[in-house]
């Protein structure tokens, strides 16, 4: 079976397999983002809470 996938793959000009590294990266890429998201929210949410409290 390896073979004729190996086989197939040159035939069709396909890349070779990645061993999964590009899922991965996907992954962590979609974790940094969502960190990056609560991140934001809460210096967001700091802030506007200090604003309020500002008084002249």
């Amino acid at each position: 079976m390896k073979r004729l996938t190996e086989f197939l793959r040159i035939r069709l000009g396909l890349p070779k397999d990645d061993g999964g590294y590009s899922t991965e990266t996907v992954v962590v890429i979609a974790l940094l983002v969502a960190m990056a998201i609560v991140a934001v929210g809460f210096i967001s949410t700091t802030v506007t809470t200090y604003a309020q409290n500002i008084t002249l």
